[in-house]
């Protein structure tokens, strides 16, 4: 069962705290109420941003659509429909006329304006209204940016008003590197893909012709770690994501080494090392040297991942006979186990937050997503499916993807999105199989 979650807005713009009340006829403080994994969506209305001149005008409709698509995909918001609008905001300076936005219970309002500018870059001006209070929330802002970069500026604009209506930080204005998958399930080719959050602009930043596995970006979002098996052997590689040049990770002979992972200080590679028919975590410096060995077992230690200060490591182990959790100090040392339900434990990843880890877990024949404490209690598990695996989290947070693969022969492997509470599960679009996703930092 889901506790009862409030959200409560603090907006040091207007040093006062609001409510976003669940019902238009209801007052109070502003809050939306999670209550058994149940919510009442808040209804906003995003009217198509004017132009300030022609040449913006183009982008008005595009940008205020890309905004909608941010806050429904939430499942917080629910957009009014514009056929239900009774005001059109036809200037960015006009006065709002709220009594015709509480009329159709608009409850948050956002508008906006486009304009080109002299040297040829995009300047959008937006407002966002609690309708209610009759009042604008903070004040107004003005983003700057290049015309192919549209979409980008509507991102922020959605993080925006995101964050100020629920204290949390956005996500929308970040990118997944996947690995895109193309062909019969036992031909299958992957090379490694980018793309926004929610699945648009799409580019490649590998051929098909190795195997690659498990990217992950760097606290910055400028480079890339993964697995390829160009060799024949799994080796790690550093990607630059803006020149897609690319360099090999210092290997020893005679082994294998991948699941790669950043330290937070974007200076450290945290990685498994096959040797001699044993596998533990090492660490070492980006630019190569310093290998340091973190375990010492007989078991497989694998799949390791960070605490947000860089003091922990969560990793996956087989010691005590079946795949399970442990978290031990980022210097090595001694490791205890966290998780304690029944079934299998795997891929776990720290949350930005530094309060949940998410992990898959395989039990009764059932895959699923699930998060936990740091200590291991409050298990609750998100999803259930034939496999779902490898979650990654929202920069915020606040979401979490991960691969789900459809059953059969000629099973799919697809990206999905889910709430930490288990609420919210969505498909993220793409235009080829996909999986191992894993989500930037906020860019910058």
């Amino acid at each position: 069962m889901v506790r009862l979650l409030t959200l409560l807005v603090a907006l040091s713009m207007l040093g006062l705290t609001l409510n976003i009340p669940a019902f238009a006829q209801e007052s109070g403080p502003l809050k939306i109420e999670i209550t058994e994994g149940v919510i009442e969506p808040l209804p906003f209305a995003v009217p198509d941003f004017v132009a300030d001149n022609g040449a913006g005008a183009e982008f008005g409709r595009k940008i205020a659509q890309v905004i909608s698509d941010d806050l429904t995909g939430t499942g917080l918001f629910r957009k009014i429909s514009k056929d239900a609008f009774i005001s059109q905001i036809t200037s960015f300076s006009s006065p709002v006329q709220f009594a015709d936005w509480k009329a159709i219970n608009a409850q948050a309002l956002i508008s906006g304006a486009v304009s080109v500018d002299d040297t040829g870059k995009l300047v959008v001006r937006f407002r966002i209204y609690d309708v209610f209070a009759d009042q604008e929330l903070g004040q107004g802002l003005q983003l700057v940016g290049t015309q192919d970069g549209w979409r980008r500026i509507a991102h922020k604009v959605a993080d925006q008003v995101y964050s100020r209506i629920t204290g949390e930080g956005g996500y929308f204005d970040s990118r997944v590197v996947f690995v895109a998958e193309n062909g019969p399930k036992d031909q299958r080719q992957k090379r490694l893909g980018i793309m926004d959050y929610d699945g648009a602009g799409v580019k490649y930043l590998t051929d098909s012709s190795a195997l690659v596995l498990a990217p992950r970006f760097s606290p910055t979002g400028d480079r890339v770690l993964y697995t390829s098996y160009e060799t024949g052997f799994p080796k790690i590689y550093v990607l630059d994501v803006a020149s897609v040049g690319r360099r090999a990770l210092e290997n020893q002979d005679g082994t294998m080494s991948f699941a790669p992972r950043f330290a937070p200080d974007g200076r450290t590679v945290l990685f498994s090392l096959t040797k001699g028919g044993n596998t533990d975590l090492y660490r070492m410096n980006i630019d190569g040297g310093g290998t340091e060995r973190l375990t010492v077992t007989p078991s497989i230690e694998t799949a390791p991942s960070f605490s947000p200060d860089g003091s922990q490591i969560v990793f996956e182990s087989d010691r005590s006979g079946t795949p399970q959790l442990y978290i031990m100090s980022a210097s090595g040392g001694e490791a205890r186990r966290i998780s304690n339900g029944q079934g299998r434990y795997g891929t776990p990843v720290w949350s930005p937050r530094g309060d949940l880890i998410a992990f898959t877990k395989q039990s009764k024949g059932r895959f699923h997503i699930g998060v936990m404490r740091v200590d291991g209690s409050e298990e609750r598990l998100l999803t259930a499916s034939f496999l779902d695996e490898g979650p990654t989290w929202s920069p915020n947070g606040r979401v979490i993807m991960f691969t789900r693969e459809t059953q059969g022969a000629a099973g799919r492997s697809s990206l999905y999105s889910v709430d930490i509470t288990g609420r919210n599960l969505r498909q993220v679009t793409t235009t080829t199989g996909a999986s191992d996703p894993a989500w930037s930092p906020l860019q910058k």
